[in-house]
This record gives C-alpha cells, structure tokens and sequence, in this order.
C-alpha cells in the first residue's frame, strides 16, 4: 500500500490560491450556492446519521444518544435555522443618516470575508466541526476545514462526506496533524476559527498576527458550579451530572470544573450525587455504556496525574477507579483539594469534579473572579437577587441559571469566550456575522450641493457647519437668519 502524502506549505499555498480563485469568480456570493451547500450538509446528517454514530463510537465510545442528540440533531438545527433565515441575514440593513449628508440614504451591508480556515476540536468532532462551516458557507465564503486528527474516524467520515457532498471548489478538508495544521497556518486568511485548548489558541493567534488575520477562539476554562442550600437538591445534582458525565464524560468546553458551595451543604450535595450518580451509571459506573472513555492515553495519563498528585489523591469522596488498558476513569469527586493543585489549575476535561467548601456562598464570588474569565458560570438556586447578583457580576461567556450547558442550543444566544476562554461568538445568525463583513455603504445624492464645506473657509461656514454636525436645528436656523 502506497504511502499517503505529505501534506506541506506547497500544497497549502495551492490549495489557498484554489480556493481564492472561486471566491473571486463570485462562486460562493450567490444565495442559491448558498442554499445548495447548506441542504447538502443537511442530506449528510439525514442520511449518514448510522456512519456518524459508529465513528464517535470509535474515536470516544459516545453513547449513541449523546451522539445522536448533542451533536447530530443539534447541527439538523442549525442548518434548518440557516436555510430559513438566510435571506433576512443577508439582506442589507437600512441605517439613519443625518442633517450633516442630507439628502442622502444608509445602509449595512453583510459581504463575506473571503477565504476561512476553521480548525475544529476531538471532543465533539462533527457539531465543532459542522457548525462553523455553516457559519462561513451562510456568509458567503470559501472554506477549509481541518477536523482533529485525535478523533480519526470522525475526521476520515467528514472528508469522505464533504468531499463527496459539497462544491469541492469552494470547500475542502484537510485532515492531518500538526504538520499539516502549521502548513495551513502559514497562508494568509480571512479569518481563522479555532476551537480547543488555550495552549494552541496562542500558537493560532501568532500565526494570525503575521497577516493581521483576525480569529475567533472558542477555547475552555474552569466553569464553576456554585450550589446555594436555597435549591432543590435532587434536580440540582441531576443536571450538574447531565452536564459532566453525560456530556463526554467531562470532555466539554463548557463542562463543570468544580462546585462552590458551603460548608454546612456540602455533606448533603455528596450524597445526592452520590446517590444519582449510582441510579444513573450503576454499583460499578466503569462498565457502564452510558458514558463515553478518556480520548486516549495521552489524556488518560494527564488526569491520572492530576488524580495521583500529593494531597489530591486522599480528597476522593466518590470514585477514583482507573482503567488504562480500556481509557475508563470512574466518575469522580473529591473535596476541598489544594487551591494550588493541578486539578485546580488546569481545565480538568474529564470526569474528576472537585467541590470547594466556602463559609458563605457570599465567598464564592471572590473565588470566581480571582481566576481566569471561564467560558460558562453556573448558578443553582431558588433566590432572586442571587440570581441578579451573579448574572450582572460574574464574566464568563455564557452564565446558566438552574442548570448546565443548556445555553448551547439556543441560537438566539452568542456562544463564546471573555479573556482567556475566548474571543468572538458563533450560533446562528452570530455565526453568519463572525464570517461577514458590516459594511457601511452611504448613498447620496448629487443635489442639493452647498458650497459651505468647500473653501474659502468664513466664521460663518464654520458656525453652519457645527450646527450641522450637531444636528442642532435651532442653532441651523440662528445662522441662517444671521441671529449667530
């Protein structure tokens, strides 16, 4: 069998040049390209929903409803919500003009950026992959994917279907490492949308600065749970679980990465969890189907480490088992671990979940804004102003209140990060913007021309000119009649 070839700078620049040709051609402009494109995307969900499946299956061990549901249905969504609303995104935004360009008429005009390279992340390979390109593909523009080579099945799938299913002038994949990642990344762009890890969103952003390529990043954190005693308890756990362990098992972006509560609840939010916890994934959770394996031996070792570290290991309230052979580490919680530990450093992406106990929950606050600006912030509780108080006080990029993650599926919603969990937002019409230009087109007419503006300059043109500028009609008037 013949060796498959290096893909390098060479084919990268060639690739681009391709790619900029089509768009120059006028291409990917049109709406009925647009169109096209998107119900192709939508024929590969409808039609390959088995082959997406199997291939998560491989690469995760995804259940098949997270798979299903958290990553197929919702990109069914997307596109639907696309192909409707595209014409009304598309379609130039009237905007008010003043006395200043009289008579004359405004608008914003949403033109695609170009060329786009979107680097997608293993965790959820299709929905991270997927739902950018709708984004860029909405606006108009010719695109790259480079789908994660830690997830092989899912991205040998995406450039088998893209390939066989979308205008190859305009859209392409590039499957591959970090070879071909930096070979993409020495072309110059449009923009460049990366999702994964804060480490390689400074190796994206420097490659970005070398052409000014501005860059959406969808990067993580260490998303906090706060757990006020003013809850109901059972729901409360229920969903912070459905949002660490049913969601990959804790490898989410926007997956809890520790709990604040008191002192005095704490005992009782162990338990309760304790307790669904077993409901959900059974006496023994290691040999449930419920729930996706670590990524690979790599990550395995990195949370085994994280787990392993002195004055970590002997906080485990709950779990703790370790399967290496089979990529399975149990469900686990420990409590009040080191603040300087590595499971309070790093964004965990995995099933450890540390609780820290607080004398008030008033504390927590301090706790979350002496971190880094997270990608999620959740909150669980019945009280009013706790719920105002932390929606207006507390930055991250997306803040739930009585429950996780849930913000992701709603497309009237900006998704992102703040500061270190990211830049720029994406879903729905967000995505149609972060791959558009606004731009600003002024029509005016050639009547109606005064010769104020022009010199030679006079006190009284100048007091004319300041009255228009601010639109004062008063002050327009007492110039006029020479009051002024």
């Amino acid at each position: 069998m013949a060796a498959k070839k290096m893909f390098g700078a060479a084919d990268a620049s060639i690739l681009v040049t391709d790619l900029r040709r089509s768009f120059d051609d006028g291409v990917t402009r049109g709406y009925e390209w647009r169109v096209t494109q998107l119900k192709k995307l939508l024929i590969i969900c409808d039609n390959h929903e088995p082959e997406i499946v199997a291939a998560l299956r491989d690469d995760l061990g995804k259940p098949e409803l997270e798979s299903s549901v958290y990553e197929v249905s919702l990109l069914r969504n997307s596109i639907k919500l696309a192909l409707k609303q595209l014409k009304n995104w598309m379609a130039p935004e009237k905007a008010k003009t003043s006395l200043t360009t009289f008579p004359a008429s405004a608008e914003i005009v949403s033109e695609p950026l170009g060329v786009v390279l979107v680097i997608s992340a293993w965790n959820y390979p299709f929905l991270l992959s997927i739902d950018p390109v709708i984004g860029a593909i909405s606006a108009g523009n010719a695109v790259v994917l480079k789908p994660s080579e830690l997830a092989p099945a899912s991205s040998a799938l995406l450039a088998k279907l893209m390939e066989q299913y979308l205008d190859s002038s305009a859209v392409r994949v590039v499957e591959g490492a970090v070879t071909e990642t930096t070979a993409l990344l020495e072309q110059k762009w449009d923009k460049i949308f990366y999702t994964g890890s804060s480490k390689i969103g400074h190796v994206i952003m420097a490659a970005a600065a070398k052409h000014l390529t501005p860059v959406v990043l969808e990067l993580g954190g260490k998303s906090p749970v706060v757990v006020d005693s003013d809850t109901d308890l059972k729901v409360t756990v229920r969903r912070i679980i459905a949002g660490k362990w049913g969601c990959n098992n804790g490898q989410a972006c926007i997956s809890p990465d520790y709990i604040l509560t008191t002192k005095e609840y704490a005992p009782k939010v162990i338990d309760a969890m304790k307790k669904e916890l077993e409901t959900f994934y059974g006496k023994n959770p290691m040999e449930s189907k419920d729930m996706s394996r670590i990524v690979n031996s790599t990550h395995f070792d990195r949370l085994s480490k994280m787990l392993d570290e002195k004055e970590v290991s002997d906080k485990i309230v709950y779990g703790g088992e370790k399967d290496r052979e089979n990529l399975k580490i149990a469900p686990t919680i420990l409590l009040d671990v080191p603040l300087d530990s590595l499971i309070m450093s790093e964004e965990i992406f995995g099933p450890l979940l540390p609780i820290l106990t607080l004398n008030n929950l008033e504390e927590s606050f301090d706790v979350i804004r002496s971190r880094p600006k997270p990608l999620a912030a959740y909150l669980f509780t019945h009280n009013k102003k706790l719920k105002e108080r932390f929606a207006a006080t507390v930055s991250a990029g997306g803040i739930v209140v009585n429950d996780i993650a849930v913000h992701l599926a709603l497309h009237t919603l900006p998704f992102g990060g703040v500061g270190e969990s990211g830049m720029g937002a994406y879903h729905g019409k967000f995505s149609f913007d972060a791959f558009s230009h606004k731009k600003a087109v002024l029509y005016r007419s050639l009547f109606g021309d005064s010769a104020v503006r022009y010199p030679p300059y006079s006190r009284g043109k100048l007091r004319l000119l300041k009255a228009l500028v601010d639109s004062n009609i008063f002050d327009i008037f007492k110039v006029l009649l020479g009051l002024s």
